[in-house]
């Protein structure tokens, strides 16, 4: 049998929102509310893959690349806690079209590929707190964070030495509007 590792496709954050994050969530939770993510891990989960071969992998790549998916920003401006998953997390209050479209197009080719997808509805979300069963007060309203989305990559998720790491595996670009109508370049 051949080797496999936990993959998923995701939208990194830049570095900057992710240090801002951090420095937000540390203001906001003290630290019995949760296990704080990484901020190198800081990120949203557009298709979670399983365990995958290499083979499966490079064919989930070929398929990634040939999207053609317009950019697209987003407004994190909403937070939740969902205590059964022990999950504390970021989202946004109004996911644009553009993200729903490649979440469902990434989503579908990997169920295609034989990599079980969630029946819950996709719900885009930055996980800041794991470990997060008890009651967590949410920050009221008025924070938010705009971030602009210019490509989508492929990740692999490893445990080692008591701590998760997420390491880049391919990356690909969204295409961006230029200034000429609505004609769109890579």
């Amino acid at each position: 049998m051949s080797d496999t590792r936990r993959l998923f496709f995701a939208l990194p954050l830049p570095p900057k929102t992710q240090r801002a994050l951090v420095k937000w969530r540390a203001e906001q939770f003290p630290p019995e509310a949760g296990r704080p993510i990484a901020a190198a891990n800081l990120h949203i989960t557009l298709a979670f893959l399983g365990e995958v071969s290499e083979q499966k992998s490079l064919a989930l790549q070929n398929m990634a690349s040939r999207i053609k998916q317009p950019a697209f920003s987003l407004d994190l401006d909403d937070a939740g806690h969902w205590p059964g998953a022990g999950v504390v997390w970021l989202g946004s209050r109004r996911a644009p079209r553009g993200l729903l479209q490649l979440a469902e197009l990434l989503r579908s080719q990997a169920a295609r590929s034989g990599c079980y997808q969630s029946p819950f509805p996709f719900h885009p979300h930055v996980t800041l707190l794991r470990g997060a069963t008890k009651t967590v007060a949410i920050p009221p309203s008025g924070f938010h964070w705009p971030v602009a989305f210019e490509h989508f990559a492929l990740y692999s998720s490893e445990f080692r030495r008591g701590r998760t790491r997420y390491d880049q595996i391919a990356c690909w670009p969204l295409i961006t509007q230029t200034k000429r109508g609505s004609e769109l370049s890579e």
